[in-house]
C-alpha cells in the first residue's frame, strides 16, 4: 500500500468515526461526495441501469449515516465496508424486482412432499452438518463465509487478510473433504 493510499484510508476512517461519534454532516458530505458516484459507477458496470444504481447509491449512503456505529476497522477498510453494503443492497433490490405478481402466484396449498423425501433431506442435512464439524477450523470458517455468508473469495480475502490463493485452496480442500464424506 502506498503512502497516499494509507493516508486516504486513514482519512476515510477519520470521516466515518466523525459521522459515528458526532453525526458530523461535513464528514458525511465528504464521504458522500467521494463514494456515491463510485458506487453508482460500480453498480452500472455490474449491469444495473442508471436509475437503480442512483437509488441504490443513495440508499447505501443513508445506511452509512444510520449505521456508522457498525463499522469495524479491524474487519474491513471503509471502502470495502461501503461497497459490501452496495453489493448487498443491489442483491436486495434485484430480489424485490423478481417477486411474482399476485396473478402469477399459484392458487391453493402446494402438494406436501413425500415423507421419504423429507426424511432423506433431513438425513443428508445432518450428515452435512456432521461433516462440517469435522473440517479443520480454518477450512470450516471459509466454507461458512462463502456459502452461508454468501461472500465471494475476494470479499473473504478482504475481510480476513488472507491471500486469495490461500482462500481458494482451503475452500477447494474443504469441498473435496465434504464430497468424500457425503458419499
Amino acid at each position: 500500500m502506498t503512502s497516499n493510499e494509507q493516508t486516504a484510508r486513514n482519512d476515510w476512517l477519520d470521516q466515518i468515526e466523525r459521522v459515528r461519534d458526532h453525526r458530523d454532516q461535513a464528514a458525511f458530505a465528504e464521504l458522500f461526495g467521494y463514494f456515491a458516484p463510485r458506487i453508482k459507477g460500480f453498480l452500472m458496470k455490474s449491469g444495473s441501469d442508471a436509475t437503480l444504481a442512483e437509488e441504490c447509491a443513495q440508499d447505501v449512503m443513508a445506511t452509512l449515516w444510520h449505521k456508522a456505529h457498525l463499522f469495524d476497522p479491524a474487519r474491513a477498510s471503509v471502502a470495502t465496508w461501503i461497497f459490501t453494503i452496495a453489493r448487498n443492497r443491489k442483491i436486495d433490490l434485484l430480489r424485490k424486482q423478481k417477486r411474482p405478481e399476485p396473478e402469477d402466484l399459484p392458487w391453493g396449498p402446494e402438494a406436501e412432499p413425500a415423507q421419504d423425501d423429507v426424511l432423506a433431506l433431513q438425513q443428508e442435512s445432518e450428515q452435512l452438518r456432521q461433516a462440517l464439524t469435522r473440517l479443520p477450523a480454518a477450512q470450516r470458517e471459509l466454507i461458512e463465509r462463502a456459502y452461508f455468508g454468501d461472500l465471494s473469495h475476494s470479499e473473504i480475502a478482504a475481510e480476513t487478510g488472507l491471500p486469495l490463493g490461500t482462500i481458494k485452496s482451503r475452500i477447494r480442500l474443504a469441498l473435496d473433504r465434504l464430497r468424500h464424506e457425503m458419499k
